[in-house]
């Protein structure tokens, strides 16, 4: 979703934007800009459709400099993908503002700002913001008051930076809804909507809470809270680097994230496993009290994330742990019956996708009691809202089509798994051959991504089509609806799961030689009826891509390529059989040309609804 940057310094802060820019290129964006207060007191304005590389080149090309800047990479709401529309937006001259977020009642201040007098150069809603602050300026006001008075007017959810002619020097920052970060260094002030775009300038940093507005000078940080009161806010310092968004000898962010998965998972397990057993302080210090408490638990994600939740709903169920999982978008709008003793657990890469955030709120309010967070970033908005949080640890996420958070999700909520199953009379023994497996599981992707050469030569079978089914059964239903996202995501071609006792009853009237099938085939009580269903697409002349244990007894023929996967247990079996599927995307949108990391209309962290 779109970035901010912005900085007070006392030096020429253009390349720290244009830096902070780069670094946020992974969330997704089709425009780029920004606005820097000059030496003439007047603002130094560049935008431009594309890439951040082209907004530099224009920067260089004007010389732009100032000491103190906003910059934005946008991912079209309102309005087109145009250079009018692009950010940062000013008014008349004097107030520069960028925005991440949605303004809802838009239309209603449009409307008397038009009646105001006010002229509208774009199509966004983030100019009424922009208007509304200099119609407060021009009251008498400070651009501190300014901008207060304008956010008790608006409703939506918005991060915003703000600069002004009538008062160099000085950056304000507010805060409802979408990340937003002050970093801080020697007499040097940032703004960013991710660390990402903080680190090779500084490792401190502020989280804003949702209400706050911070004034940010050369003198230093104050911040008020949505009831004007000034508080403190802690001072935290990453452990991140700013080489984290290198890409080393990969081609692509994607393909370095798959590989990385080993490494991934280790990090997600280490310290949370004592010999055979399970860690239960892994989930924080109230852990054993909410974990007591719960009787079953209702999963809340989106995406990817609700796959994860999918795979997690067979794990507990199969062990006695009632369970319901739920897309986000739409838990938070029908009135949820709450069964007594519920657990409500989120999980999300970011920790800042805006329905995942609306629905634990929303939860909340419909009276579960207890929320537990599965998530990748510690300083994310879902973690700080939730009871308790269990963090991946799987490192910066840069492509946009999720993989190694996803295997790490996975292997958390196995982990979920063992400490609920525990309350259900879960054997010693059961438990240690679950952790056995869950050390097994780095040295076993390994294994996976050898098949990677393989997959790549296949991947032009897939180039020309149009559609591709994927097959699961069981637990690998949602590997397979996983299998497909990937695959529609980043080569754009029109992919489905489904779960395979389903196809005939209605997909198998689509399959044909123009119609690939991929299925997923481990070894286990479900085999036999999988076999039968792929007996199903060879009898109507489907292509097959088949991806299965060496067990399995399924024959490979010039209609059905065979790719044998390592023999592996059930119960880790979703996580490994993942692998080969995202190399399957990987190499088809690679043989396509597409954009692998930034796919178009898409962005990494969607902080709206």
């Amino acid at each position: 979703m779109c970035g901010i940057v912005g900085a007070v310094a006392a030096r020429n802060i253009v390349p720290v934007l244009l830096e902070g820019l780069r670094r946020l290129e992974y969330r997704g964006y089709d425009s780029a800009g920004i606005a820097v207060i000059d030496g003439a007191n007047q603002f130094a304005r560049t935008r431009r459709i594309g890439k951040v590389k082209e907004l530099e080149g224009a920067v260089d090309q004007e010389s732009v400099l100032g000491s103190t800047g906003i910059a934005h990479t946008r991912w079209a709401t309102h309005g087109g993908v145009t250079e009018r529309n692009a950010h940062p937006h000013i008014c008349w001259g004097t107030v520069a503002v960028v925005c991440n977020g949605i303004i809802e009642n838009n239309d209603a201040l449009r409307t008397q700002q038009l009646a105001d007098g006010f002229e509208f150069t774009s199509d966004t809603d983030t100019e009424v913001i922009v208007h509304q602050i200099y119609h407060h300026l021009n009251q008498g006001m400070s651009l501190l008051q300014a901008v207060r008075a304008t956010t008790a007017q608006l409703e939506g959810s918005y991060a915003l930076g703000v600069i002004s002619v009538r008062e160099p020097g000085r950056l304000i920052a507010a805060r409802n809804g979408p990340p937003l970060l002050v970093g801080l260094r020697d007499g040097e002030f940032f703004i960013a909507s991710d660390i990402a775009a903080l680190l090779p300038v500084t490792q401190n940093y502020i989280v804003l809470e949702d209400g706050d507005v911070a004034d940010i000078s050369s003198e230093g940080v104050s911040i008020y809270d949505d009831k004007g009161e000034r508080v403190e806010r802690e001072v935290l310092e990453s452990q991140l680097t700013a080489d984290v968004v290198n890409l080393g000898a990969y081609r692509h962010f994607m393909l370095k994230e798959i590989f990385e998965q080993p490494a991934a998972i280790a990090e997600t397990l280490e310290g949370r496993i004592a010999g055979e057993r399970l860690l239960e302080s892994a989930f924080g210090y109230r852990a054993n009290e909410i974990f007591d408490a719960c009787e079953d638990v209702q999963f809340v994600a989106c995406g990817t994330s609700y796959h994860a939740a999918l795979v997690a709903k067979y794990w507990l169920e199969s062990l006695g742990v009632g369970c319901n999982a739920e897309i986000a978008s739409e838990f938070r709008y029908r009135p949820v019956v709450v069964r007594p003793r519920s657990l409500l657990v989120t999980i999300s890469q970011s920790g800042e996708t805006a329905d995942t955030l609306a629905a634990l709120e929303y939860a909340k309010g419909r009276g579960f009691e207890h929320s537990l967070t599965i998530c990748n970033v510690p300083e994310s908005s879902l973690v700080r809202a939730s009871d308790v949080a269990l963090m991946t640890r799987a490192g910066p996420e840069i492509g946009v089509a999720s993989t190694k958070a996803f295997t790490a999700q996975l292997t958390a909520l196995l982990l979920l798994t063992i400490v609920l199953a525990r309350r259900r009379g879960l054997a010693a023994r059961d438990e240690a051959k679950l952790v056995q497996e869950l050390r097994s599981l780095p040295a076993k992707i390994e294994q996976a991504l050898a098949l990677d050469e393989q997959i790549r030569a296949i991947a032009e079978q897939l180039v020309d089509k149009q559609h591709v089914l994927f097959l699961g059964r069981g637990a690998h239903y949602p590997v397979a609806l996983e299998g497909a996202l990937k695959l529609k995501e980043i080569s754009y071609i029109h992919a489905e799961g489904y779960a395979a006792g389903e196809l005939k009853h209605g997909p198998l009237a689509l399959i044909d030689s123009d119609m690939p099938v991929v299925a997923v085939a481990p070894n286990n009580e479900l085999l036999e009826k999988l076999k039968s269903n792929i007996q199903e697409v060879r009898a109507r002349g489907g292509k097959l891509i088949v991806f299965a244990d060496p067990a399995s007894g399924i024959q490979q023929d010039p209609h059905c390529r065979v790719f044998e996967v390592a023999p592996v247990d059930d119960c880790i079996a979703p996580i490994i059989y993942t692998v080969p599927l995202q190399l399957l995307a990987y190499h088809v949108a690679v043989t396509k040309g597409t954009d692998v990391d930034k796919p178009r209309n898409l962005a990494k962290s969607v902080t709206v609804e």
